[in-house]
């Protein structure tokens, strides 16, 4: 019988090890539960700076296209100008 009791005593201290087992794999799937809300928030705070970022780069985009074509407009209404000069100075020689 005393066999019996030893393998009693065997289950048991098995038992007692998988509970403890049990137990700190329970609090490392806690913690690694923790850290992994811990990284979706800061993937979504990611996800919106990048948004934000790009709403930012697009509006300079468009800022500089209409800065870049106020220059042209400059350049242009330059040229327009300087030709009806030249236009009015061949008139006025015509003329004589």
């Amino acid at each position: 019988m005393a066999s019996v009791a030893e393998q009693l005593n065997k289950v048991v201290e098995k038992t007692e090890r998988l509970i403890e087992l049990c137990a700190a794999l329970q609090e490392e799937n806690d913690l690694l539960k923790l850290e992994s809300e811990a990284l979706n928030v800061a993937i979504k705070a990611s996800t919106n700076k990048t948004k934000d970022l790009e709403e930012k780069l697009r509006v300079l985009k468009l800022a500089k296209s209409f800065s870049e074509t106020n220059e042209k407009s400059v350049d242009i209404k330059q040229k327009i100008n300087d030709f009806v000069q030249e236009i009015d100075k061949c008139i006025v020689l015509l003329k004589k």
